[in-house]
């Protein structure tokens, strides 16, 4: 990859993101929509915060180039992720609005009952499922998702870069266990969810998440 050429370095004068948003969950989702180039690009120039002259010799290209990848980066980065003015906020961590959000969304899945589901999203919510190059949005494509949930799947509560999260888990059916299957995240924008992303069972140990759960216990 082109950003594996990269020095540890210091971000420049120019660089766009703070470190906390430039390692969020959302936005290496984000950043998985761009092609390789383009995606080398921002991080070189919007987060490392290179100028075009250094980007285009570390990516051997033309500086004209590099301002055009760059460019094309940003529109498909504002289109998917608005300016956070434009969002309502996010409830206070562990305040009694983001519980009670959480809960009403942990019932409605663990129930599959969909219209409840469907009830608590933003009319735009985003549902992806990186690195998988797909993603749905609003309401109709979010319930479409959702009916494919099975019953028996259970939720464990963590946190994920400040939003609530849950490791995911489906029951064997040939054992009495449950099998890990991804790290579900959710984006909270007042008091409905803007996002929801799963993640790939890898990272459940990092979040100190078991890969099987005894089927009793869940």
């Amino acid at each position: 990859m082109l950003i594996d050429r990269v020095a540890d370095r210091t971000p420049g004068p120019e660089a766009h993101y703070q470190t906390t948003e430039a390692v969020s969950l959302a936005f290496i989702t984000a950043l998985q929509l761009l092609p390789p180039r383009q995606r080398a690009v921002h991080i070189l120039r919007d987060v490392l915060g290179f100028h075009s002259k250094e980007v285009a010799q570390m990516v051997d290209a033309t500086e004209e180039s590099v301002n055009s990848a760059l460019k094309r980066a940003r529109a498909t980065l504002r289109q998917r992720a608005p300016a956070s003015g434009t969002r309502n906020v996010a409830p206070l961590p562990n305040s009694p609005d983001e519980r009670a959000l959480v809960e009403r969304f942990t019932r409605a899945f663990q129930a599959v009952d969909i219209e409840a589901l469907v009830a608590l999203l933003t009319e735009d919510v985003w549902i992806s499922m990186p690195p998988i190059p797909f993603e749905w949005q609003g309401h109709e494509r979010a319930r479409d998702v959702l009916r494919a949930l099975e019953p028996g799947r259970q939720l464990v509560a963590t946190r994920a870069n400040g939003q609530p999260a849950f490791g995911l888990y489906l029951p064997d059916p040939r054992a009495p266990i449950l099998h890990g299957v991804g790290l579900l995240v959710l984006t909270l924008a007042g008091d409905h969810i803007s996002a929801i992303t799963l993640f790939e069972t890898g990272l459940l140990s990092q979040f100190g998440l078991p890969r099987t759960l005894p089927r009793r216990l869940a």
